[in-house]
Parts: C-alpha cells; sequence; structure tokens
C-alpha cells in the first residue's frame, strides 16, 4: 500500500531533528543525482531525482504553469515520490510543497548550526518571500534568543512580514541591517549582487540560498574574497548556480577556496570568533530524499 504523506504532517516535524537527519544522510553512500527538465511554451516540467544506498530512492516532480494564477490555480504543483531501496517499491508520496519548505531552510540550518557564532544575536533575512518566512522559523528554531531583522525590496511587504512574528522588525536600511546582524541569510532572485563584502563584519555568518540559475548571485566578489566558503554539494553548485561559476570563470576566486560540502562535514567548522564564513545553499534531489525520510519516520511515529 501506497502511504499518502499530507502537509499536515508539519505539525510534528522538528527543525533540529531534521538537521540531525540531513548530517546523518550524508554519512551513507553518497548521491547519485540527476535533473530533466520537458518545456512546452510557457509551460515546464522538472524532474529532479536521488538514490542513496540505505535511504532508497526518490523523483520529485515540478510542474510550472504561468497560466494558472489567472485560472485561479497554483503555479507550481507538483509531488515526491519515494521507492524502497530493497525492491523499488514505491513507498510513499510526500506533499510537495512539505517537502521543499522543510528541505529548503533546513539544509541552511544544518550549515549555520556548524558555521554561525552559538551566541549570534541579529539575523537578517533578506527577502520577504515564502523562503523567508520558513527561514524566520527554522533559524528562530536554533536561535530562539535572537532577534530578527527583515529587509525587502518592497517596504511595505517587509513590514508585514516583520508584523507576524514576536521579535522581528523590517530593516528599511539594507546596509545598516548587514553591518549589525551576526547571521544574513538571503532568499531573492536577483541577478545583481544585493550583499556588498565592503559591508561585513568581522564574525558574520552568510548564508545564501535565492541563486539557482547560471545567471544568479546574491553577493559580490568582494564578498566570497573575505569568507571561508563552503557548499551543500559541488555537484549542484561549482558549474550551476552564479553564486560560485561566475567568479569562478572570472577568476574572482578559485576551486580552492570552496573548502567543503556536506560530505566533508567535519570540515564545517569556524576557526575563530571573528572569521566571515559564507554558505551556498543549492539544494539537491538527495536532500528532498533526505528530508522525505525524516517526514515520513515522524508521520510514522504519529
Amino acid at each position: 500500500m501506497v502511504q499518502i504523506i499530507p502537509a499536515q504532517a508539519e505539525a510534528h516535524l522538528d527543525w533540529l531533528e531534521l538537521t540531525d537527519a540531513l548530517a546523518a544522510g550524508h554519512d551513507l553512500p553518497k548521491a547519485q543525482i540527476g535533473d530533466t527538465f520537458l518545456y512546452r511554451d510557457p509551460d515546464t516540467m522538472l524532474s529532479r531525482a536521488a538514490w542513496i544506498d540505505g535511504l532508497g530512492a526518490a523523483v520529485k516532480t515540478a510542474t510550472a504553469f504561468p497560466g494558472n494564477p489567472g485560472r485561479g490555480a497554483p503555479l507550481v504543483n507538483g509531488a515526491v515520490s519515494i521507492f524502497s531501496d530493497t525492491d523499488g517499491t514505491l513507498e510513499c508520496l510526500v506533499d510537495f510543497h512539505l517537502v521543499t519548505k522543510w528541505k529548503t531552510a533546513g539544509d541552511s540550518l544544518l550549515a549555520a548550526r556548524r558555521l554561525a557564532r552559538p551566541d549570534s544575536q541579529v539575523i537578517l533575512i533578506v527577502g520577504a518571500g515564502t523562503v523567508g518566512h520558513s527561514l524566520r522559523q527554522a533559524y528562530g528554531a536554533a536561535f530562539p534568543n535572537a532577534r530578527f531583522l527583515v529587509w525587502n525590496r518592497t517596504a511595505a511587504a517587509a513590514d508585514r512580514f516583520a508584523s507576524q512574528y514576536e521579535n522581528t522588525k523590517a530593516a528599511p536600511d539594507m546596509e545598516q541591517a548587514v553591518r549589525q546582524a551576526d547571521i544574513v541569510t538571503s532568499a531573492t532572485m536577483t541577478t545583481e549582487p544585493l550583499i556588498r563584502g565592503d559591508w561585513l563584519q568581522p564574525g558574520q555568518h552568510i548564508d545564501l540560498i535565492g541563486a539557482y540559475r547560471s545567471d544568479m548571485r546574491e553577493a559580490d566578489d568582494t564578498a566570497l574574497n573575505r569568507a571561508r566558503i563552503f557548499v551543500d554539494s559541488f555537484d549542484t553548485t561549482l558549474d550551476h548556480i552564479g553564486e560560485l561559476k561566475i567568479p569562478l570563470a572570472s577568476g574572482a576566486i578559485t576551486r580552492d577556496d570552496v573548502l567543503a560540502d556536506y560530505y566533508d562535514l567535519g570540515a564545517f567548522q569556524r576557526q575563530s570568533d571573528d572569521q566571515i564564513t559564507l554558505f551556498k545553499n543549492g539544494g539537491g534531489a538527495h536532500l528532498d530524499l533526505m528530508t522525505s525520510r525524516y517526514i515520513q519516520r515522524v508521520w510514522a511515529e504519529h
């Protein structure tokens, strides 16, 4: 019987437990991953697959139909299918939006728990969209005593965001907000860097999420040069996402400057309180698989 895990499973999930599950997933053999894009102008279907010895396989399929909002339907739809590691049978279907939310923010939180200073008191969220809300929840779980700032190109959106949470204020000035933050977590779709290296302060942790195309980046070359750089996966970031692909191609940084990915979690360490660390969240179907298995386990327990 195929198990269907709905969005209601979220009530039982825990951000810190998820990061522990992601860490454990990277102790297993390295994932095989592959992406497939299909197009029918203006519609798109993306399937991301992963296979991990010990966890089985996942196929996360998303459809993007730009005309849907005009028909009162969601722009993006999808499902995550999980297959048995033993015999390849379909075990469960997990709510697409649930997996995406927890995978994306949990990915960044795992790095922050290892790279950010544990005493971080001010966390800046750049971007007041859907992912920004997930980050507020995730970082709030790991840094419960921190106060939050949120900056958005549209100030009214930042105000609305801040009003939904305690200890959260809108930041009218981007530079000032970056300078006072201990952690900067950014989830925008900009192609021109918003975060300037000249603004960074000793001891900060920078978490970059938004860029996913080869022409996108959120931080400039100076920020990369001033920081110790880490990624979730070499395979999904270096040759695919502009955040690193562009400065690698220009020579602004070298491959040796990207110190480790999650398959070398022991290297995810801050060497001093005044070092600047920078993490690029590139995602990948292997993280969807790890997240889905965590959700499946928790749902079964309840």
